[in-house]
């Protein structure tokens, strides 16, 4: 054991055990001279650099009148600079990250609901939000990156200099850090207001269910405007006093080179984002032999068990899927590291209490399906302003999360799909997943996305869409008859498309809702 090892180690040990209910705090389980932020190819920013950096932001952002609970709009590319804002940001005031690619009307939506006090965007960087802002009377900042003192790096500055000045004061654990909108996939975008309390008691599930320590490095490709991104792949490895390399977004073709020069430990992303590493896996095995992993980590949708299987083939590591949401502050459930892992299950609690009700609430018979409702230190109180969505979503402490699915007796929870997505044809009812795993079962199916497509007499019927793995070949009438062998004839889609990519959202995730009209069949 090194010097250095002992060191951080004894300063995590020493830490671990605080009081940690504000995202200043959560910064504290670093050791001064740890790596805290990095990226491919630049220099380490220390804890004692990050601690510091989030002292000199909000003493920034109180000279121009903003402290606890104004929203600042954060318009940034992903990297350290948008981890180091985010941190900054929520520690001082409420950050809002929007995601960089919306177009102006998104904007001026999102800055509306908000009430934002401020935008910051990158200096250099042209974007819709500026004159969305300039329309609205929201200020602009303007972040200069300075990497060559530390990764993420970055002051401020103010095209409109206030001089309504407030004093900083520390952030408490009721204060709102971090507000993101709902996919709002059929109904307006509702707000989730997420407290200082509500990321630390997810930062600190997630870390205690990886085992996370100060020597993992964690490689970010998931965004950072995103509620997966920003805590399980940033505050919950910072939460342990570990680095957290953030690439510039998600690449394919550029993770493996990420992979050899970053020597993460784990990563987590999305499924399509697996599936798309896995597919260039075979001209990089060399790469993945010489760099061995701890661990995959999956969430925000289903993983196939097939991807599961070829996953830990591949890289000869646990694949940890975990199930989780926005109001959660990301982790609910979670399959455990060096425990007993269920493919096909998202595990047993990875932090709140977690039930399987009926229509009534009442708590149905392990193995019976039903809908999951959860409660817990890491669960939004409300969403804002929007009696109509609370009554809906709340009812005697419990939050109801609109996914179906069974725990059997060991605890563990399996996903048998949302509520909103279970295809309704004719009066019978059809999970989407189930269809999606048998289909994925054929040798040529590298991905599988089944969606309720209209029928003028039945409602709906089912439908999939199918990319084909590389050098294979099949027809969607062989893929109906491997399906007719293996489903129910009402569960069989009726329309299989084989495309070359499937549609997904701005986070990478496949959206069952709206794809029918996406690929003209609506």
């Amino acid at each position: 054991m090194t010097v250095e090892f002992a060191a951080r180690n004894l300063h995590f040990l020493l830490s671990s055990d605080m009081s940690i209910g504000t995202i200043p705090e959560l910064l504290k389980a670093g050791a001064d001279d740890a790596p805290a932020l990095s990226a491919p190819g630049g220099t380490a920013l220390t804890y004692r650099g990050l601690r510091t950096l989030v002292v000199e932001v909000a003493e920034s952002l109180a000279s121009q009148g903003i402290g606890a609970g104004d929203r600042v709009a954060i318009v940034l590319d992903n990297g350290p600079e948008m981890a180091a804002a985010f941190l900054s940001v929520g520690s001082a005031a409420t950050a809002a990250p929007l995601n960089p690619s919306y177009r102006a009307e998104e904007f001026e939506f999102y800055l509306t609901d908000l009430g934002a006090k401020l935008l910051i965007v990158a200096a250099g960087k042209d974007t819709p939000a500026i004159g969305i802002a300039q329309k609205l009377s929201v200020p602009v900042a303007r972040l200069t990156a300075h990497p060559a003192r530390g990764a993420g790096t970055f002051s401020l500055q103010f095209e409109d200099s206030s001089d309504t000045r407030q004093p900083v004061r520390a952030a408490k654990p009721d204060d709102i850090a971090l507000v993101l909108h709902t996919s709002g996939t059929t109904s307006r975008p509702k707000i989730v207001p997420l407290a200082h309390k509500n990321i630390a008691a997810s930062a600190a599930n997630i870390r205690k269910t990886l085992a996370l320590t100060p020597n993992d490095r964690g490689l970010v490709i998931m965004p950072l405007f995103h509620i997966h991104g920003l805590i399980a792949a940033l505050s919950a490895p910072l939460s342990a006093g570990g680095e957290v390399s953030c690439s510039p977004g998600f690449n394919a073709l550029k993770f493996f080179s990420w992979l050899d020069d970053v020597k993460p430990t784990w990563y987590t992303g999305v499924p399509t984002m697996h599936q798309a590493i896995l597919l260039r896996a075979p001209g990089n095995l060399e790469i993945v032999r010489n760099h061995r992993l701890r661990f995959i980590r999956s969430s925000s949708s289903a993983l196939p068990p097939t991807v599961i299987a070829e996953l830990e083939r591949v890289f000869g590591v646990p694949v940890i899927e975990a199930y989780g949401m926005t109001e959660a502050t990301h982790q609910m459930a979670s399959n455990p590291l060096g425990g007993a892992r269920k493919p096909g299950t998202v595990g047993p609690s990875g932090g709140p209490e977690i039930r399987v009700v009926d229509e009534k609430g009442t708590t149905v018979p392990r193995g019976q399906t039903g809908e999951i409702v959860i409660r817990g230190p890491n669960v939004m109180t409300a969403y804002e302003n929007n009696p109509k969505a609370n009554a809906e979503a709340f009812y005697d402490g419990w939050f109801r999360t609109g996914d179906q699915g069974v725990m059997d007796d060991d605890g563990y929870v399996s996903i048998t799909g949302r509520l909103k997505e279970i295809i309704n044809r004719g009066g019978e009812k059809i999970s989407p997943r189930e269809v999606d795993e048998i289909i994925m079962a054929h040798p040529a199916v590298h991905q599988c996305v089944t969606f309720a497509m209209p029928h003028e007499m039945l409602g709906e019927d089912v439908a999939a869409a199918i990319v084909l793995r590389q050098g294979t070949a099949a027809t969607d009438k062989e893929l109906r008859e491997f399906a007719s062998a293996r489903l129910a004839p009402y569960k069989v889609p009726r329309k299989i498309l084989i495309l070359t990519e499937i549609p997904v959202g701005a986070t990478g995730k496949l959206q069952r809702i709206g794809l029918a009209q996406k690929l003209g069949l609506a």
